[in-house]
């Protein structure tokens, strides 16, 4: 059989390094296999430590400055507020005194806001 499978072209002489690669293959394999059920083992071991990991916190806890609209609706209802009470003590100005701030030429009335954000 001269030339075949694991035979060099001498006669008897078998090449051995189809059995080496063999065997290095085999002992690459049995690591990966060993390496990955010692994995396993520990991750079955220390589930919750690895959840703990991929667990996303809950928003409330994470969110440390308020709400961008949260702020501007309270900042529009301010200045809502703030109207109506000017609008208020210009109307019992207006009540209080007769021919002051009729409706007419010449007048008007100034809103002013401030806004303060705490």
């Amino acid at each position: 059989m001269p030339g075949g499978y694991g035979v060099t072209g001498d006669e008897g002489s078998i090449d051995y390094s189809v059995h080496e690669a063999w065997n290095e293959a085999t002992n690459v394999y049995l690591v990966v296999i060993l390496v990955s059920f010692g994995l396993f083992m520990y991750a079955k071991r220390n589930k919750r430590k690895i959840m703990r990991i991929f667990s996303v916190p809950p928003p409330t806890d994470t969110l440390s400055e308020p709400n961008f609209y949260d702020t501007i609706s309270k900042i529009r209802l301010r200045q809502q507020l703030e109207m109506y009470s000017i609008s208020n003590s210009q109307r019992q100005k207006a009540e209080s005194s007769p021919g002051v701030g009729e409706e007419g030429v010449g007048s008007y009335c100034v809103m002013r806001t401030e806004v303060s954000v705490g």
